[in-house]
Formats: C-alpha cells, structure tokens, sequence
C-alpha cells in the first residue's frame, strides 16, 4: 500500500509539473518489452558499424567504443504502451560524437538505427543530435542488462521508447524518411509523447 501511495503521489507531481506526458502513468519499475529473442553478447566480435550517407564509414569494436568519450544524461524515459519511468540515468557516448566521427553528407536528414535480430527504427538526424540523446551502455550505474538493451542501446529521451533501440547494432544515415519495424505496423513516424503521436 505504501508504495502504490508513493507512486501516485510521485505521479501527481509529474503531471502538475508538465512532465508526464498526456495518456501516461509513473511506474516505479521498469517493465521488459522488445522484439524477438534477446541476442548473445561476445566483445570480442561485437560491432558497431556506421555508414550510409556518410564521409568515412565506421566499423566500431566494444574496444573502440569504450575508448570514445563519454557523457552522463538523466532522462525520463516514455513508453507507448502508457508507462513512463522518470530521472533515468544513463551512461555512453553522445550521438553527436559519432556523427561527428561519420561526417554525414547534407542530403543525409535520417538515420535508421539497426539492432541484433533485425528489428529497426528511423529518427531525423536532427533529433539524434540532441545533447541529451545518447548510445547508453550504463543504467544508473550499472552495465545495462541484456533485458533492457546490453551492451547497447540507442537513448533517445524525447521520443516514445521504440526510438530508443535495443542491441542496436548500426547506424544507416539515409536522404529520406524510411519506416522501421513498427512504423511499418503502424506506428507514427516521429513518435512524440507530449502530442501522443503513438499511431500514424
């Protein structure tokens, strides 16, 4: 009982303080949703490859990677299914970094995020590009966990969820919007939480 009390009193906080999105609860936990099987990790053959619309094409191993620099983001975290998880600490390396390493040509405008297992999703570049968007390897502080995305996933705080792939695995910079897996089952193409764009 105490905690449902905390919860609800938590979750009337967020609203009156315009941070939780319309159509959404607070959940004090951190529900498991994804695609398919969960991918086994091995760093030693693990890689990241960044390419498309790009000037130097990038194949990243778990090595380089954690020899980027990092960055640390808190961040609330929108599910489309209704649920929202708030003050989300997360750990990596900033988007930016990697297209800054990638250098996209101008007509790149999109980037399809790839992941082990096929699953996809497109977000504009612009949006990558936000301070606070990042590939997480770390939550709060630990290593993320293979249920929720380990080693790596896309972080992408402004959008529902299904932005923020699983196991992500490349990076395709692309001249147009390209619906990923469930956009092409019908969910919106950009994905906005405070204008509920959760179907197209």
């Amino acid at each position: 009982m105490r905690r449902v009390t905390q919860r609800k009193r938590l979750e009337r906080e967020h609203r009156n303080a315009g941070r939780l999105p319309p159509g959404q609860s607070l959940t004090l936990k951190w529900p498991v949703l994804h695609v398919g099987r969960i991918p086994e990790f091995d760093p030693a053959t693990w890689t990241l490859k960044v390419g498309g619309l790009v000037e130097h094409p990038l194949e990243l191993t778990w090595e380089d990677f954690q020899a980027l620099p990092r960055v640390r983001v808190q961040a609330d975290f929108h599910c489309v299914t209704t649920w929202s998880k708030f003050d989300n600490v997360w750990e990596g390396v900033s988007v930016r970094t990697i297209v800054e390493r990638a250098r996209p040509h101008p007509e790149a405008g999109f980037v399809i995020q790839h992941c082990d297992g096929g699953y996809t999703t497109n977000t504009p570049l612009s949006d990558l590009l936000r301070e606070d968007v990042l590939l997480a390897d770390t939550h709060r502080p630990e290593p993320l966990t293979p249920e929720h995305g380990g080693p790596l996933r896309m972080v992408v705080p402004h959008l529902y969820a299904w932005k923020s792939a699983k196991w992500i695995r490349g990076l395709e910079f692309v001249d147009g919007d390209r619906a990923g897996y469930w956009e092409e089952r019908g969910y919106h193409m950009y994905g906005d939480p405070v204008r509920e764009q959760r179907f197209g």
